[in-house]
């Protein structure tokens, strides 16, 4: 201990780390009426570095390559010892991050947390949801397995029905004109080293954001509701009577991560099959195609919304206008007001797109 102390003092002579970590952890302080919403960031960043421990441990064995891609998979799964466990982390914990990015958009949008100066802010997140949905669709075709084979088929596919370039983007997202070897390399390289540092990036960059605006206050048990910036200079936003990040609020952040960790080790342990299905278990198959094919459950609702049009270029249409609206959200609702009930149409709104959403995503699984 006497030499981690003579380090640690010898680091902080030249560097000042004590005044860093003093800082950050008491000198950092948040809204007095902060909730545990807030925390739900910290448990995406958990999320994120699980994923990636996890994905290197399976690069270890994955072979990618459509003759031996579903063979290293069932290797991982059956021979090497903790290979399943760490798989159905990755796999399991893959969909957990898209709900659980989900449900920190949705406390984003109730509690107004988007308006002015944190506009890029949502932006930024936005793009983070986007690109876990990629990394998610890309990491889905590596088992080569019967009923991701088929499903990326079909979600390639859809591109095609987009004027005067959709053939052109099959063939590129594909690397020829079926799924197939090229496919399987483009999509191994995009989930393993483009799409993680991008995300890094963005995580980065989203962070810097918080930082410097400053955390948004929660509307709730406050008499002025209203979003106070004025919009005439920078300021960050402080909370001189707030509470400071340690040890206060990291609790509430380590309460959030334990529940979320119990969630993921049920499912991994007591119900895995809900997120790997028996079609899972079997070889991809070009020649056979199987009765039943459908997304990822964070596919399904766009997946209904195809079906409900007589063409899929206006289903896609549609479908972009909702994703440009909700991207663009900050720019739009321009009001003060911050609070969900004293916003009554907005809210009203917000829950109807989200129902419709549910609606079709549980219409999506059993038709």
């Amino acid at each position: 201990m006497d030499f981690l102390k003579q380090l640690y003092d010898w680091i902080d002579v030249r560097f000042g780390v004590r005044e860093v970590v003093d800082e950050k952890r008491s000198g950092h302080l948040l809204p007095p009426n902060i909730n545990a919403w807030y925390s739900l960031g910290s448990v995406l960043l958990v999320i994120f570095c699980l994923q990636i421990v996890t994905g290197l441990l399976l690069m270890l064995y994955y072979v990618p390559d459509i003759d031996k891609a579903f063979g290293s998979v069932a290797f991982i799964m059956d021979e090497i010892p903790l290979g399943r466990l760490i798989r159905l982390f990755h796999a399991v914990g893959s969909s957990m991050m898209l709900l659980v990015i989900l449900l920190h958009m949705f406390s984003i949008l109730f509690m107004g947390s988007y308006k002015a100066p944190r506009e890029l802010h949502w932006l930024s997140g936005f793009f983070l949801l986007l690109l876990a949905m990629g990394i998610s669709l890309t990491g889905y075709l590596l088992p080569w397995n019967q009923l991701s084979f088929w499903a990326t088929t079909v979600a390639t596919d859809c591109v095609s029905s987009i004027p005067f370039v959709g053939s052109d983007l099959v063939e590129l997202l594909r690397g020829g004109k079926q799924v197939g070897f090229h496919t399987l390399g483009r999509f191994y390289t995009l989930h393993v080293g483009v799409l993680p540092a991008t995300i890094a990036a963005l995580i980065g960059t989203h962070l810097f954001l918080i930082r410097r605006t400053g955390v948004s206050t929660p509307p709730f048990g406050l008499e002025d509701t209203t979003n106070q910036w004025q919009g005439d200079k920078f300021v960050c936003k402080d909370h001189p009577d707030g509470i400071p990040f340690f040890p206060n609020f990291v609790l509430q952040d380590l309460i959030s991560i334990s529940l979320y960790l119990a969630c993921l080790m049920m499912f991994v342990f007591f119900f895995p099959n809900m997120f790997i299905p028996s079609t899972s278990y079997m070889p991809a198959n070009p020649l056979v195609t199987p009765s039943h094919i459908k997304p990822e459950w964070y596919f399904l609702a766009n997946y209904q919304t195809l079906k409900l049009f007589p063409s899929e270029i206006v289903g896609l249409t549609v479908q972009a206008c909702a994703m440009t609206f909700l991207a663009l959200l900050p720019f739009i609702d321009r009001g003060t007001e911050k609070h969900p009930l004293k916003r009554p149409v907005f809210t009203m709104t917000a829950i109807g797109c989200i129902l419709l959403w549910i609606g079709l995503t549980i219409w999506g699984l059993y038709s």
